[in-house]
């Protein structure tokens, strides 16, 4: 069973990856490109939970607006996801997203008033330096590697954010409405300025792509990583999540070959930062495990 569950994980993490393929695959920009993704999800993810796993939808008026919060900068993450890739590439926007550790060290501590642990503030030097020589080797995609940070910045709160309201609910309300009313704002906002009417510039191309990433690729694997927790330890799926950008930017060098093609520089600092990442988790697993030891004495 554990050795099913890391392969079911693992491949979870593949197709959270092949999001970003995806995401240069369609045509339509980023706001279309976001507004539909989450759309075609809180349908799917409603279908889902009222018809077949047949729970209730009911909230508290007072969580309703604390996931709709959350809601919110999960589509600010996602539109600046899929900006920074239409203005760049797959491989700018990934390396990016692993900024997201770093302002987690800063942002948790915050939150859960914690002290702030000093490997952290290593591996944030680490992650700074490479992301500074990745932007002085590709200053071309300057853009791209600025919606690529605030992209992690919003993925951060977005996450850290969503820790303190696990439990309120079941886990599938808690997706649903966090998706569902991050697409009512974004309507809201386009209402408001009149993009509502670009809405419809979209070809059955991308809305069948679309379709895909929001079910295959985005309601599948939230939920399969929920199931997951049961058999994979907290750690193991934080250290296996962070593979996606491995998964996407080989994804992406294999498919889009020229345009995917970046300096020898991008990939040793992007290495570098993996590596960071992956280390820092370690470490982190084998402080908590002497600390449970410690108390058990």
């Amino acid at each position: 069973m554990q050795k099913l569950a890391l392969f079911r994980l693992h491949f979870i993490v593949f197709l959270w990856g092949f999001t970003a393929i995806l995401g240069k695959l369609i045509t339509a920009n980023a706001p279309i490109l976001v507004f539909y993704r989450m759309l075609f999800a809180s349908i799917f993810l409603y279908v889902f939970l009222r018809f077949f796993k047949k729970e209730s939808i009911k909230v508290s008026k007072k969580l309703f607006f604390q996931l709709a919060g959350v809601g919110f900068f999960m589509a600010l993450h996602w539109y600046c996801f899929f900006y920074s890739i239409k203005v760049s590439n797959v491989s700018i926007a990934l390396s990016c997203l692993s900024l997201s550790t770093l302002f987690a060290s800063v942002l948790e501590p915050l939150v859960y008033k914690r002290k702030i642990d000093i490997s952290e503030v290593i591996m944030g030097v680490v992650i700074v330096s490479c992301i500074l020589l990745i932007f002085k080797t590709e200053f071309q995609y300057k853009e791209g590697i600025f919606f690529g940070i605030l992209c992690a910045v919003f993925g951060t709160i977005f996450s850290v954010c969503n820790g303190k309201l696990f439990g309120k609910t079941s886990s599938g309300n808690i997706i649903f409405y966090e998706i569902f009313t991050g697409w009512f704002i974004l309507m809201l906002f386009y209402v408001a300025t009149g993009q509502i009417v670009e809405m419809n510039e979209i070809n059955y191309r991308d809305l069948a792509l679309i379709g895909l990433l929001a079910s295959v690729f985005t309601a599948y694997p939230m939920f399969e990583s929920i199931k997951l927790m049961k058999y994979i330890s907290p750690f193991t799926l934080i250290l296996t999540v962070n593979l996606e950008p491995v998964y996407g930017i080989i994804l992406a060098f294999f498919i889009f070959e020229e345009s995917e093609n970046m300096s020898p520089v991008f990939y040793i600092a992007s290495l570098v930062m993996i590596l960071a990442i992956l280390a820092n988790a370690v470490i982190k697993n084998r402080k908590q495990k002497k600390l449970n030891k410690h108390q058990s004495i």
